[in-house]
């Protein structure tokens, strides 16, 4: 298998997995791999009544102190964007509070997740759109 085919098979895998852990918390899942001209959100869900824009990072090496250096300004402006867009296109959820949440998902060809918390770190309102 290509290197880039098991990435892409990893980043799937890991974005069903953060997917699960977010119902098993309660959250609805709106849109998967919502994309614009601006970039992809990974995952849309409403957490209440907030509407959640979700960044899913599937590594085989996980370090929590790599965590900071992975979504970096550009991909949070691409993100922003997306969303805006997203909003625009979908006028009900303008009333909504917005968040913008990170999960990061340890997986790798050995890793198998039994429970929907299994090598997961969801980070709330992990970044801000900046004025």
């Amino acid at each position: 298998m290509h290197k880039t085919d098991i990435r892409s098979n990893r980043g799937r895998k890991g974005e069903e997995q953060a997917a699960s852990a977010l119902e098993a918390a309660g959250m609805e899942i709106i849109v998967r791999n919502f994309r614009s001209k601006y970039g992809e959100v990974d995952i849309i869900a409403l957490d209440s009544e907030t509407i959640v824009f979700v960044e899913v990072k599937t590594w085989s090496v996980f370090g929590l102190e790599d965590l900071q250096y992975s979504i970096d300004i550009r991909k949070q402006s691409k993100i922003i964007k997306t969303a805006k867009y997203f909003l625009s296109e979908n006028r009900k959820y303008n009333k909504m509070a917005i968040r913008f949440d990170v999960v990061y998902v340890k997986n790798d060809e050995t890793l198998t997740c039994q429970t929907p918390r299994c090598q997961i770190t969801h980070l709330a309102s992990a970044f801000t759109e900046r004025v």
